[in-house]
Parts: structure tokens; C-alpha cells; sequence
């Protein structure tokens, strides 16, 4: 018992050191980079997607590392990439607005699988199946490696309006065990027609209204999906696995609410779940709990009372050993954004990102 304590007092003190070093800026007096979404094919090959803007017009690019960070480029594509996934080095896939594109060069060459409206998403179980997730309520899967999607039908699916409904997450903790989220969020009569940060003093009042969140679950690999729905305050943002049954959800919450987001940490054998995470200071953007143990959250500290308008707040750092006790880590004073987005490539090596196209790396001492 005395030894079991020892090491989890180890374990603590590991996942308290470390910092987070800014790896990439692209800080130009004429352009600026909008970063989308960050991935890394193994601990070596990384690649963001977003754009360029230049003299005011947006160019569609891609960054690419080949040596763990140290060195980045840029890869012009011909389409803005909304978000990345990766098998390995030579299975790739970019959603854009215009459909799913395929990279067997680790970012460095894109073609164009198929056009699939209102795609936001895709997660593969292998170089041939996966599926896809996005606006107006839709679920897609693929047998061929994302050349032909067909529509999923969900029985029992929740009725909503698909005009206000997306699915914009999806995540697999085992081969079998699969998990979609969305919500649904009509607008609301009498909003403002202005953004918040044109009339502070109306969105200061405007409470948050409940969400119907929806969640569709797999047991045997997306041959079927089982649907539920909750009207609950917030709406769920990120759903992540590690090894060992154990995952991170977020829930980020907007309007006047007391809390920017929570974290609940989740048992996929028994169903539960905790909340281990809210800060009125810290609103989440991204969580990640590791196979290999610690979990890390992303989090913008708000630069303006109202968290909805465009200002950017510094970048915050969390790490767990247990994915309970969350303890704040140095990150370089320098990062800045809206949102914040974790990558990994396993065997420690950790990434974050912002939406600014700042990316950091996690070192040890």
C-alpha cells in the first residue's frame, strides 16, 4: 500500500513539470495564418490546416513538419481545410467545405476524394472504412476510403430541426465502441441583430437558454447506432478516449453563464461520469487524456467580460496525472488565440495549437 502511494505521488510530481515552448509563429506585418485544426501523423510528421490572408484575401494552405516541429512549411491546397485526421504517415484526410480530400505524403500533396455538403468531420477505423459527421443532422460512412459516402439512418433519431442541428464530433475508444455528438440550437426570437460585441450591454443580459444535445452510440463498429438526446445547458464540444476505458468530455457553455465550460471525466465500462474541471477564468477549447496516463487541457483565459466576441486571451496550460487533480503549466507568454487545439503522436510527444497559428510543444526537463 505504502508503495502504491509513493508511486502516485511520482506520478503527480511528473505531470506538474514541463512547459510549453512556442514551436511556431507566423508573425508577418502583411499576412496572418487562421489555424483550423492540428494533427500529427507520428512524432515526426505534423500538419495544420487553415489559411492565408494576404492583402485581405483568404489563400487555402496547409503547415507540414517533417522533423517533430522544429521546422514548418507552407503547402498551398486548393480548398480550406476545416479539420485533420490521421492513420499514419500514408493515410491522411482533410474535411473542407467542399468535400474530403486523401494525402499519402503526410500534407505535402492533397487530391480530392469526393464532395460531401456540409461535411465537418471524418474518423476512420482503417485505410477503407470511416465515417463522416456534419450539418443538417448528418451521419455519412465510407467503405472505400472516402471515395463513395452513404447516408446513415439512425432509427429513433431524435427530432430536430436539420436546418439548426449539426453532428460536429466523432471519436472511436475501441474499434467497437464509437461516440457522435451534436446539438441542436434554434435561433432565439428577439436576439440581437447585432454581434456581442457591438451591443455588450444586451448580451450581458441575455441568459443562457438549454441545448438538445444529441448523442449517438456504437457497440459494433458503426454497423448500428443507437441515439439519445438531452435539453441541457451547454452544448458538448469534444468527447476523447485513452487506453484503459477512459475519456474526457467538454461542455462549453455561451451568453451570460457563470462557467465558460466543464470537463467531466468518463468510465466507458460503467457509463459514469464527474465533472473535474470549471474555471470562471479558464474557458476550455480542447481536452486530451493519453494512453499512456496524464490528461491535458487546453484553455483561453477571456480577454473581455463577454466570452463571444473576437478578442483574443492568452493561452492556459493544465496537466493531470489521474484526470481529476488539474495543475496550471508554464506556457510561453507569447500564445494567444480563441481557440486552442491538442494534438498528440503518442510516446509523450504533445502538441497545442491556437486558432491564431501559434503552435507549442510540450518539453520536459
Amino acid at each position: 500500500m505504502k508503495l502504491f502511494t509513493l508511486l502516485l505521488a511520482a506520478c503527480a510530481a511528473l505531470a506538474g513539470e514541463g512547459r510549453w515552448k512556442l514551436q511556431f509563429f507566423h508573425d508577418q506585418d502583411d499576412s496572418a495564418f487562421t489555424l483550423n485544426d492540428l494533427k500529427f501523423a507520428s512524432p515526426k510528421r505534423g500538419v495544420a490546416c487553415g489559411f492565408l490572408t494576404e492583402k485581405g484575401r483568404p489563400r487555402p494552405t496547409v503547415l507540414v513538419t517533417a522533423d517533430g516541429g522544429e521546422t514548418w512549411s507552407f503547402v498551398p491546397t486548393r480548398e480550406v481545410g476545416l479539420s485533420l485526421f490521421f492513420l499514419n504517415e500514408s493515410a491522411g484526410w482533410m474535411v473542407t467545405p467542399g468535400g474530403v480530400w486523401r494525402t499519402e505524403e503526410a500534407g505535402r500533396g492533397w487530391r480530392k476524394l469526393a464532395s460531401l455538403k456540409g461535411a465537418l468531420r471524418v474518423y476512420f477505423l482503417d485505410e477503407r472504412r470511416g465515417f463522416a459527421v456534419g450539418t443538417s443532422k448528418s451521419v455519412w460512412s465510407t467503405t472505400d476510403g472516402g471515395a463513395r459516402w452513404s447516408r446513415v439512418e439512425i432509427p429513433g433519431e431524435p427530432k430536430s430541426d436539420p436546418a439548426h442541428t449539426a453532428y460536429t464530433w466523432i471519436s472511436f475508444a475501441s474499434p467497437r465502441d464509437g461516440i457522435i455528438v451534436g446539438a441542436s440550437s434554434p435561433p432565439r426570437s428577439g436576439a440581437s441583430r447585432f454581434p456581442d460585441w457591438m451591443d455588450p450591454q444586451s448580451a450581458q443580459r441575455r441568459r443562457q437558454w438549454p441545448s438538445l444535445n444529441l448523442v449517438l452510440e456504437t457497440r459494433d463498429g458503426g454497423a448500428t447506432w443507437k441515439a439519445s438526446a438531452s435539453s441541457t445547458f451547454g452544448q458538448v464540444s469534444r468527447m476523447r478516449f485513452a487506453a484503459g476505458r477512459r475519456g474526457l468530455a467538454l461542455v462549453e457553455f455561451h451568453d451570460a453563464f457563470e462557467w465558460p465550460s466543464e470537463v467531466f471525466r468518463i468510465d466507458t465500462r460503467t457509463g459514469k461520469s464527474d465533472r473535474v474541471f470549471r474555471r470562471k477564468d479558464r474557458a476550455v477549447t480542447d481536452v486530451l487524456p493519453l494512453d499512456e496516463g496524464p490528461g491535458f487541457l487546453a484553455s483561453i483565459e477571456p480577454a473581455a467580460v463577454l466570452r463571444n466576441v473576437p478578442i483574443p486571451g492568452r493561452l492556459k496550460m493544465f496537466e493531470s496525472a489521474d484526470l481529476a487533480a488539474w495543475n496550471e503549466m508554464p506556457a510561453d507568454y507569447r500564445a494567444a488565440g480563441r481557440r486552442a487545439i491538442l494534438a498528440s503522436a503518442g510516446a509523450g510527444e504533445i502538441w497545442v495549437a491556437t486558432d491564431l497559428g501559434m503552435i507549442l510543444k510540450l518539453v520536459r526537463p
